[in-house]
């Protein structure tokens, strides 16, 4: 056997394997006894269909000897039994259809569960179809949505489509050997030679149906590959819609699209031209197929041998036989898309396990939760592709901190996020998270799940978690107020809301989820500085128990923060390297604090106040209490007139002391804001001038090494 066919050989095994490992789980799994009752009709279904075309042989003979012998009875009487046949023959295949049908929801339902399962694991999306990794995972969404329905569907047909041949052979083989006799060639008789010429014929035809098509397997595979970069790229075109018409990108749109069309036009163009070979060949090979039994069968008849009521038989005969033998020819297409179809869902199975059973022996440690502190142990970040991004020394987060990290694009900030969000593995260290309490990570990119504003806001968490109050007070504590009436309207809020708009929402689920320690990644990074510092301090306010790290570059986040860790060049600053918590203390921090308790502490003093003035409606109490306690007394000697007129006057006067404490409360909160302004300005000046100095000791630092170097 030479090498070509024994590696076809070695393929189809592989494949075969690969088909059964995608299957078998389905059938083994529990709860699948209905599945199994479905199978077992469906292939009862299949031979009924088989027993049905034997008895539609039989009555080919019948009838044609009918009208040989001009048996006038007999030929009614084969018509109406030909009727039952059709009938049961239609319910039977009725049936089959749709019980296959029922079947392959039913499978297709949990294929998509479980190759969804292992794809939504933490962090396995993000990791299967990052570059550099080790399985790389091409459209992911097509995978789970077309080829599981194409592997299901194809698998049903084809292995129905084998039971079938096979019963088919079995069944007809007797008769086709019993019908031809024996032909004489050289002195030789050859018993049920009809059988042997068909086992032949069937035979040349699969060998050459193989050549001609095997190179659909690859094309097969390739265009499911062309087709979903072009289904992504029209994606991409309609979510970035606006930013394209803004920078005027249709043209170059356009001869992006066309590039990607012109992919599936040549891969399309070698497809229709490997199945014009093939369908030239299938298309001869059935049409000489109707005629070459007859042939074969004719000179018998035209001895005498068999009437015509045989002839036929032998003929319909020979081509369930022949189409038995070769249900490899008509069914080859398919058989390519089953291959190339399991070679890719094997291919994704095979990268959600592996990332799955790395999670079990990470690179990065990540150890047991401790205490209230985040602790980091010589963090090495990496690519997947093993590229160091940076070294970060020992460090330790307390809880109730805030913290900024900054340093130049590329130099690890958001990896550092993403290592300790657990969704990163690459590289080397530990990583111990505190105990008993969230994190929430939320990320450079706003992401917003299409549905109704609700379910937005209370992502991912489910939202009859929060009541609508809740998610009000959420709304309008982050700028969002307008919005607050539109919380059940279904929308693609991604594209509705402004990238500042979105930041705002994710603060809102913040402030709804209440988390032990929040992580921002660049997020107020479409936001004007004012509006920036509005939510850090709604964030402070409102969720005082939560650890703040915030990554950034924008200086104006300094203030918002007691603590800084700077990173450049992949590596934390000289200051951060020799202390063990690499943090620098900035100017007019704790003049925000102390602005923010006193907001916290009016906040507390109103709903005190607010609590005594429905008190007082109900039972009024000292100088309203005495006003309305004096008419009262007064109202049996003046009589009932003057005691309303004295009632109204004394609720005028508790009214208008009301109206003096909300002025009063209005006057601090306006005070306090211009404190809170002027304050977080001067910490801005101190901050730049801090910053100033210290670079102007780390150059004079700098040049001093380098004359004592050169010294040297």
């Amino acid at each position: 056997m030479n090498a070509p066919r024994l590696a076809a050989l070695r393929g189809a095994a592989h494949a075969l394997a690969d088909g059964w490992t995608l299957a078998a789980p389905f059938w083994r799994a529990r709860g699948q006894r209905r599945a199994w009752v479905l199978l077992a009709a469906v292939v009862g279904l299949t031979l009924a269909t088989v027993w049905l075309n034997v008895r539609f042989n039989r009555w080919n003979n019948a009838f044609y000897d009918a009208l040989q012998n001009h048996d006038m009875p007999g030929f009614w009487h084969q018509l109406g039994v030909f009727g039952v046949l059709a009938v049961l023959f239609i319910v039977a295949a009725v049936y089959r259809q749709y019980l296959q049908q029922v079947l392959f929801i039913r499978w297709r339902t949990w294929l998509t569960e479980r190759l969804s399962h292992g794809w939504l694991q933490p962090g396995t999306a993000y990791r299967v179809g990052a570059a550099g990794a080790p399985v790389p995972v091409d459209n992911p969404d097509q995978r789970i949505a077309e080829d599981a329905r194409g592997f299901v569907a194809s698998t049903l047909d084809l292995s129905l489509g084998v039971l079938n041949a096979s019963v088919t052979l079995v069944s007809f083989v007797g008769i086709l050997w019993g019908l031809s006799g024996s032909l004489v060639l050289h002195g030789y008789s050859v018993p049920g030679y009809m059988v042997w010429v068909a086992l032949v014929y069937s035979l040349l035809g699969s060998g050459l149906a193989h050549r001609l098509g095997r190179p659909l397997i690859g094309l097969s595979g390739e265009q499911q590959k062309v087709e979903a970069d072009f289904r992504y790229a029209l994606v991409q075109v309609r979510d970035h819609a606006e930013a394209i018409a803004l920078a005027r990108g249709e043209r170059r749109e356009g001869a992006r699209l066309c590039d990607r069309f012109e992919a599936i036009r040549a891969n399309w163009t070698a497809l229709i031209l490997t199945t014009k070979r093939l369908t030239w060949f299938s298309a001869g090979y059935g049409q000489v197929a109707i005629v070459f039994p007859i042939l074969a069968a004719a000179p018998r008849h035209f001895s005498g041998a068999i009437q015509l009521g045989g002839l036929m038989q032998i003929a319909q005969a020979f081509g369930q036989v022949q189409g038995a033998l070769s249900w490899f020819i008509g069914a080859y297409p398919q058989l390519a898309d089953w291959r190339a179809t399991v070679n890719r869902l094997t291919r994704f199975d095979a990268a959600c396990d592996d990332d799955l059973r790395a999670a079990h022996a990470p690179v990065i440690e990540r150890g047991a939760p401790a205490g209230e502190v985040l602790r980091i142990d010589s963090l090495v970040l990496a690519t997947p592709d093993g590229a160091t991004i940076a070294r970060l020394p020992p460090a330790r987060f307390e809880s109730g901190g805030r913290v900024l990290i900054q340093g130049p694009s590329g130099a690890g900030k958001s990896s550092l996020l993403r290592a300790l969000a657990g969704v990163a593995r690459n590289g080397s260290g530990r990583i111990v998270l505190p105990a008993g309490t969230e994190l929430m990570f939320v990320p450079q990119r706003p992401y917003l799940p299409e549905g109704t504003l609700r379910e937005a806001l209370a992502y991912p968490a489910d939202p009859a978690a929060f009541d609508t109050p809740a998610l009000v007070q959420a709304l309008q504590r982050t700028g969002l107020a307008h919005y607050a009436l539109q919380l059940d309207e279904s929308a693609r809020w991604a594209q509705r809301l402004s990238p500042g708009e979105q930041q705002r929402v994710h603060f809102a689920r913040v402030l709804l989820q209440q988390p032990g320690w929040v992580f921002l990644d660049e997020s107020t990074s479409a936001l004007d500085e004012a509006a920036e510092r509005e939510l850090y301090a709604a964030l402070h306010a409102h969720c005082p128990a939560t650890t703040v790290v915030s990554v950034g570059h924008r200086a104006s986040l300094q203030p918002l923060h007691d603590q800084q860790w700077s990173i450049h060049d992949g590596t934390p600053s000289r200051h951060a390297v020799n202390e063990p918590v690499a943090f620098q203390q900035w100017p007019g921090v704790a003049a925000v604090r102390a602005t923010v308790r006193a907001l916290n502490a009016m906040q507390h003093q109103e709903k005190r106040d607010e609590r005594d003035e429905n008190d007082s409606s109900a039972a009024p109490t000292g100088a309203c209490a005495h006003a309305a306690a004096t008419p009262a007394a007064r109202a049996a000697a003046a009589g009932p007139a003057d005691s309303a007129g004295d009632a109204v006057s004394a609720g005028d006067r508790c009214g208008a002391a009301s109206a003096r404490r909300r002025l009063h409360h209005h006057d601090r909160r306006r005070d306090v804001a211009h404190r809170l302004a002027r304050r977080a300005r001067a910490g801005d000046r101190q901050g730049r001038a801090a910053r100033c100095g210290r670079r102007q000791r780390r150059r004079r630092h700098q040049r001093l090494h380098a004359r004592a170097v050169a010294v040297g």
